[in-house]
C-alpha cells in the first residue's frame, strides 16, 4: 500500500502518509461487479470520482480490460520459499499517530478481521519492501508481519482461500486486517464489496523451521524437506496426460500444497457421489488444481456446480477446453 519510514524519520510529510491509506475502496462507495483486467496490461489511466454512489474510492479501481472467471482461477497462488527478511522494512514505524512493531521472525500467526484491497491508484508505487506495487500479483500488506512472508487469507463468507506474499505496510484503517491486491481479492470474491471478513494465517516452506513449528503447534504430522520421488514423477506425468483432454469441466480450486487439494476430492466425493468418478488434480509440481468433468454438456455442468454449491459452499468455475 504504501512506504512507510521508521521511526527516526518521523519528519515523513502527512500528506504522504494520508495518501497511502486510501488504497482500498471503501465498503459503501463501490460499484457492482466490475471488469476483470488482463494480467499483461497496463493500468488505465485515472478516473474521477463518480457523482452517484457505487463508484470505486477517488480513483482507486480495477483497470479496463476485462479477463475471464476461469483465467483468474488459473492465477497459481504465491509460493512460499525461504528469504531473507527485508534490512529495513521491518524496523518500528509511525502511521496515522500509531506506532507499529514489525515481527523480526516467522512463527505460527492467526488473525480475524476485515480484509480490504488496492487497486490501481497504487500500481507501479514502491512498497515498504522497496518493490513496485503490482496489483495483478499475488501480494498483501500488513502492519506487523515480517517482510516478506506468506499468509493463506480465506473469505469466510464463501471459504475461498489464497495464499499470498506480504510486501508492504498497512491497512491504517480502524478494522482493516489485511490489504490484499486486487487480483487477489478478485480470486476471494469481494472486490465488489471493497471488503470482507477474512482469517490470515501464516504459511511457511514446507519443511522449514517455522513449518514444523506451526505443525507441532497445531498437532498436525510434520513434513520434512526431501528430494522429488516417483510420486512427484507420476502426478506431474498425470498433469501432462489429461491437461489437453477436451470437454466442459469444473475447476474447484487451485492449491499451492497437494494435501489440500487431495483433501477437497475427498469431501467432494462423499458428499457428491455423482461426482465421485470424475474428480482429478492436475498438478505442475508446485500448484495443484482440483477439477471435475468432463461433462456432456453446459446444463449437466452448471447442474453439478450448484450441487457443490448447495452441498459444500464451494464455488466452482466452468471451464471449456
Amino acid at each position: 500500500m504504501m512506504h512507510i519510514r521508521p521511526l527516526y524519520r518521523l519528519c515523513l510529510p502527512l500528506c504522504v502518509v494520508l495518501a497511502g491509506c486510501a488504497g482500498a475502496p471503501a465498503p459503501d462507495t463501490v460499484p457492482g461487479p466490475a471488469p476483470l483486467p488482463r494480467t499483461d496490461s497496463a493500468p488505465s489511466a485515472p478516473v474521477p470520482a463518480p457523482a452517484r454512489p457505487g463508484g470505486f474510492y477517488l480513483d482507486d479501481g480495477p483497470g479496463d480490460s476485462p479477463l475471464d472467471e476461469a483465467s483468474l482461477a488459473a492465477i497459481p497462488d504465491a509460493q512460499p520459499r525461504d528469504e531473507a527478511l527485508h534490512r529495513f522494512a521491518n524496523r518500528p514505524y509511525s502511521a496515522l499517530g500509531m506506532d507499529f512493531v514489525p515481527m523480526t521472525e516467522r512463527k505460527p500467526f492467526h488473525q480475524r478481521g476485515r480484509g480490504s484491497w488496492y487497486g490501481r491508484k497504487f500500481h507501479g508505487q514502491k512498497t515498504a519492501s522497496g518493490e513496485p506495487y503490482d496489483m495483478y500479483g499475488m501480494t498483501a500488506a500488513h502492519a506487523t508481519l515480517p517482510i516478506p512472508s506468506y499468509v493463506r487469507v480465506t473469505n469466510l463468507s464463501n471459504g475461498r482461500s489464497v495464499v499470498v506474499r506480504v510486501n508492504d505496510r498497512g491497512p491504517f484503517k480502524p478494522g482493516r486486517v489485511i490489504d490484499l491486491s486486487w487480483t487477489a481479492a478478485a480470486k476471494l470474491g469481494y472486490v465488489a464489496q471493497g471488503s470482507t471478513e477474512v482469517s490470515v494465517e501464516a504459511v511457511f516452506p514446507e519443511g522449514s523451521p517455522a513449518d514444523l513449528l506451526a505443525r507441532r503447534a497445531a498437532g498436525t504430522p510434520e513434513i520434512r524437506r526431501a528430494p522429488p520421488t516417483a510420486q512427484d514423477d507420476a502426478i506431474a506425468a498425470l498433469a501432462d496426460e489429461t491437461a489437453d483432454r477436451p470437454g466442459i469441466w469444473l475447476q474447484l480450486g487451485a492449491f499451492s500444497a497437494l494435501d489440500n487439494a487431495q483433501t477437497l476430492r475427498s469431501r467432494v466425493a462423499q458428499s457428491v457421489a455423482d461426482l465421485a468418478g470424475r474428480l482429478l488434480v492436475l498438478s505442475d509440481g508446485s500448484h495443484h488444481r482440483l477439477h471435475a468433468g468432463p461433462f456432456e454438456n453446459r446444463d449437466a455442468a452448471m447442474s453439478a456446480a450448484q450441487a457443490l454449491r448447495e452441498r459444500l459452499g464451494v464455488d466452482a468455475l466452468l471451464i471449456s477446453r
